[in-house]
């Protein structure tokens, strides 16, 4: 259930109140004294919040996935290595 914000038009009195989306909107001001009528305001609603490292597609993958992209990955790294040129070596005679 929602809060709602509303606003005396009287004595511009703001209040929130807890209620359900199928109960009618209030019309009259809490306070005894006025007894105005009352507008609800346009809320921005409640912000999301993610906590944590994150939230992506792969964390809910299947475990066969897992492994399998575990794998390709391991794959990917030792032909990275193997395709490194090795370092040229200086000659001596390059002075001559």
């Amino acid at each position: 259930m929602p809060n709602y914000d509303y606003e005396c038009l009287e004595c511009e009195k703001r209040f929130e109140v807890f209620q359900s989306m199928n109960d009618a909107k209030l019309t009259d001001c809490p306070e005894d004294v006025c007894g105005g009528k009352v507008k609800r305001l346009l809320g921005t609603g409640g912000g999301i919040i993610f906590k944590g490292s994150g939230f992506y597609q792969t964390d809910y993958r299947s475990a066969s996935y897992q492994k399998g992209a575990k794998a390709e990955k391991s794959e990917s790294k030792s032909e990275s290595k193997k395709s490194e040129p090795a370092a040229a070596k200086p000659s001596g005679d390059s002075a001559k």
